[in-house]
């Protein structure tokens, strides 16, 4: 039992940090995207706590700004216009 536990936590843990880092690297752009809309990206924004999103968006913002439309959910957030 405590093999399965060590494994289940392990597992958990690796889908938390690949998924963290996956919208991490999509919020900073370290991809070096021309644009925010990465379906990815935008998917796992929708999924996010409230002030995640918040960050994300203010981060999004910071990197395109007024070159495109803001992605799905960040409108009205991190200074995109409503």
């Amino acid at each position: 039992m405590k093999r399965f536990l060590t494994i289940l936590v392990v597992a958990v843990f690796a889908a938390v940090a690949m998924v963290g880092y996956r919208y991490v690297s999509w919020v900073k752009n370290w991809t070096g995207a021309d644009t925010p809309f990465d379906e990815v990206g935008i998917d796992l924004h929708k999924y996010m706590p409230g002030f995640v999103q918040d960050w994300g968006c203010a981060r999004l913002f910071d990197e395109f700004g007024d070159k495109t439309l803001p992605p799905h959910g960040c409108r009205g957030k991190g200074g995109w216009p409503s």
